[in-house]
Formats: structure tokens, C-alpha cells, sequence
């Protein structure tokens, strides 16, 4: 497979998860500073930044198309890059450029597990000698058991892992975030074989490019800022020297609030960062403190 390249040859070949990932994709590159316009018609999505190309590839294939050269980047799970290292242990190791923690449902890491039937005997691993487990993680679960010494059978599932057991397989292998889907049928965990997130990654290629380097290097900076604002405001408001110390004791912060001198010697502005959620909470308090002037606002990055 192979991309054509746009008259400049400034151009970052760019992967974007397709499927479960890619609206929180999406949304995170928008507030990233880059909007994306993708098509259901299309695999290749319009960016307004002309100097990346996007291609949507699923999460599972990413690995092996950055490896590959296809793409110069990509963003997938760390579950899917570990899928592919297991199968190609020979091959150049992709880089992970960085962590980027979010998930379909949250801002947050999905977890693997070893899920059983709710009135099954099995306990541990060990007990599923000689049965068959489910998963789309074949590499890996195969790896688990295997270093485990327990001999089972492990078979690819197309989807809808969690309603095998107990007619189609004994057990399963399966993500999930928050494990309400493997609970409703009837399934518990018992054992957890990785926790994933989504990294950034390149090729070792591109990342001897300088210009390559570079944009992939902006890139993640942007998108880290975009999820460390997940979940945060701004909030600014004048106070008294006065009644400084008071405010300042309500007030969480990154590191420290700002503080500003206003033009009447006895006022200074207040600027700080908070979790949105204590908002509602802290302004009321602020308030009766004798803060005055209060605004909140968005943010959309925070660059650390």
C-alpha cells in the first residue's frame, strides 16, 4: 500500500485510528489546533495543515504500516503494538514518541483481561489448561499462557467477544474500560493481562528526517497539551492585598496562582488553573472571600 505523495515534499504521512478511536481522535486533534475532515466515502481525511496526510487505518494494523514505511506516524494502543512486536520479534522496534491517555469512553487507559463465566470454577490462569480462549489479542494471550506453561487454545474472535462463554469458548481475552459490558453478561475477571493506551508512533525513518522529526515532535506537544486541558478551566478575579491570603488559600493550582497588580495599588488580579468539576464549589467561596470580578474560561491546551 502506498500514499501519494503531494507536490511538497515537506509532508508527514499521518495514520488515524479507524473505528472505536477515531471520533475521541478526532475531537482530541481539534483541540489539538487541527481540524479534521474525514468522510465516510474516504480513508483519506482532510487536515488543515498542508503539510501532514492522514490516512484512517484501523488501530489493530497501525504498527505494521509505520514499520512498514507506509506511514511515517501513527496513533494506536500500546495492546496493538505489543500484538505486532510479539509476531515480528526481528523487526526494528518502533519508537513511541509519546503517551497519550485517552480511551473511546474517557480520558483514561483500557485494561485487558482474563474474563470467566460469573459461575465458572475457574480462579487463575492455571485452571484453563486444555480450553479455549477467545480474544482478538491472539499474539499476546498466547504469549501469556505460554509463559505460563498452561496449554490452551487460542481463537481469533471477530467481535462480540463477551458473549461467547460459555457455548463458543470457556474464557476470554478482552479490553475495557470501565468492565459494565463484561458484568451485564455475566462474566469476572480474573486476571489482567496489560493496560493500554494510545501512544504516538513513528518509524525509526522518519524520525532521522530533522523536518520529520520536528513535525512529529509539534504534533505530540499539541496533543499532550490538548489532554493535559481535558477537564480543566481557567479562572481569573481581582482581590483586595487584604484579602489576599484568604483567596489564595481556596485556590488549587498547577504550580501557583498568577499574581498581577492592578492599576489601583491596593487591588491585584488573580489568575489560576482548576479541575472544572470544583467550580461550581469554589466560585461561592471566592466570592464570600471577597473576590470580585470572577470569570471562568475554557481552555484548550496546557502546555506543561
Amino acid at each position: 500500500m502506498t500514499l501519494v505523495p503531494r507536490p511538497s515534499s515537506r509532508v508527514l504521512r499521518l495514520g488515524i485510528p479507524k473505528g472505536s478511536l477515531q471520533d475521541a481522535t478526532v475531537q482530541l486533534f481539534a483541540r489539538a489546533g487541527f481540524t479534521l475532515y474525514v468522510s465516510s466515502r474516504s480513508y483519506f481525511p482532510s487536515v488543515d495543515d498542508p503539510e501532514i496526510e492522514c490516512m484512517l487505518i484501523r488501530a489493530q494494523e497501525m504498527a505494521r504500516y509505520v514499520a512498514d514505511g507506509v506511514l511515517d506516524a501513527g496513533l494506536t494502543g500500546q495492546d496493538w503494538i505489543r500484538e505486532h512486536q510479539v509476531g515480528h520479534p526481528d523487526e526494528t522496534p518502533l519508537v513511541p514518541v509519546c503517551d497519550l491517555v485517552y480511551a473511546k469512553q474517557s480520558f483514561g487507559k483500557v485494561k485487558w483481561v482474563l474474563a470467566v463465566p460469573e459461575d465458572s470454577p475457574f480462579e487463575k490462569a492455571e485452571d484453563l489448561a486444555g480450553k479455549t480462549i477467545a480474544t482478538e489479542l491472539v499474539r499476546v494471550t498466547s504469549a501469556y499462557f505460554a509463559e505460563r506453561g498452561v496449554n490452551v487454545h487460542v481463537e481469533f474472535s471477530w467481535g462480540a467477544t463477551e458473549v461467547k462463554p460459555p457455548v463458543l469458548a470457556d474464557a476470554i481475552v478482552e479490553a475495557t474500560e470501565t468492565g459494565s459490558t463484561l458484568r451485564a453478561n455475566r462474566l469476572r475477571i480474573i486476571d489482567t493481562l496489560l493496560e493500554s493506551n494510545t501512544q504516538l508512533i513513528a518509524n525509526q525513518t522518519a524520525l532521522a528526517d530533522p523536518w520529520k522529526k520536528t513535525k512529529i515532535d509539534n504534533i505530540a506537544l499539541l496533543l499532550k497539551a490538548a489532554i493535559e486541558a481535558q477537564g480543566r478551566v481557567g479562572l481569573m478575579l481581582n482581590v483586595r492585598r487584604q484579602d489576599l491570603t484568604a483567596i489564595l488559600g481556596l485556590l488549587p493550582a498547577l504550580q501557583r496562582p498568577t499574581i498581577s497588580p492592578l492599576s489601583d495599588e491596593d487591588w491585584v488580579a488573580v489568575n489560576t488553573i482548576i479541575e472544572e468539576k470544583t467550580v461550581r464549589d469554589l466560585i461561592p467561596r471566592l466570592k464570600a472571600a471577597g473576590g470580585q470580578g470572577i470569570v471562568e474560561y475554557p481552555l484548550n491546551k496546557i502546555v506543561v
